[in-house]
This record gives C-alpha cells, structure tokens and sequence, in this order.
C-alpha cells in the first residue's frame, strides 16, 4: 500500500496571534496542550528537548524534538520520529519527519495549519503505521490546542 509523504491538518483558532503563538512555541504551554512534561524547558532554534509524554497509556515515551525554525508569530518547526514508542528501536538511525506549523490572520481568528512530511525517508516496516498513527493524532492534537485556548 503506498503512503503519502505528508499529513496536513488546519484549524480556525478564535484566539489572538499572539495567544495562538505563545501555546505553540512556550514550552511549557505546549506540552500542556500537546501531552509531555516541558515545565521548565525552553524552545530554541538548534536544540534538541528531550521530556516524558504525558498522554495516557504512553508515560513510558520520551518525547524527543530537534527545534528547526522559529520565525516570531509566523512559523515554528521542528524534527522528530513519528511514532517512536517502541523503546527497543534506534530511532537516532532514522530520518526524522519535519514537522511545520504556521499561523496567519484569517478573521475572525488565526488560521493555524500543521504539516509533518517526509514519511517516504521512514523505514517500509514502520511507515504505513507511523503514518496512520499520526495522522489521528494531528486530528486530536488540533482539537487539543483549540480547547487549551478557550
């Protein structure tokens, strides 16, 4: 079964920019929201942040992002493997996704849209369940961000 290289997902956030941008780039707003333990953390542009997930039935993972790009109120991205939940793989040997998010005005909120590509570098074994995974949990993950900033 062929995979598509890209998950995109967008929402419309009744929120300000700047609200919607400090949830996505302060870590420890971020990890409320997304699900893993940033309290005390930072997010900086080079750096790899390592914390535990907190999501219910994944404790046991460690969430692990190289921060790429943060362009104030515009765009944030970063790398990681999807799905990495297996602690007996390597996933250091494997090409990470990227994951973008970016923002814009479109009234009456912020447009907030999420792009993780580059499935097609992850290995056959894992890839079509890597993909599925993640895709269902962007769905989520929109759902989770707009809830956080009601």
């Amino acid at each position: 079964m062929h995979v598509l290289d890209r998950i995109e997902r967008k929402i419309l956030l009744n929120a300000s920019r700047k609200k919607v941008w400090d949830a996505l780039t302060d870590a420890e707003q971020f990890g409320q929201w997304f699900g893993i333990a940033l309290k005390g953390k930072a997010f900086a542009e080079g750096e790899t942040v390592e914390a535990p997930i907190t999501y219910p039935g994944y404790e046991h993972v460690i969430w692990k992002a190289r921060i790429e790009r943060i362009l104030p109120q515009t765009l944030f991205s970063f790398r990681w493997h999807p799905f990495a939940v297996d602690d007996t793989i390597d996933y250091d040997k494997e090409n990470p996704t990227l994951v973008e998010f970016t923002i814009e005005d479109h009234a009456p909120g912020i447009l907030l849209r999420v792009v993780e590509s580059g499935f097609n570098e992850i290995p056959d074994a894992r890839r079509q369940k890597a993909f599925k995974m993640n895709s269902r949990g962007w769905d989520e993950q929109m759902g989770n961000i707009e809830n956080f900033l009601k």
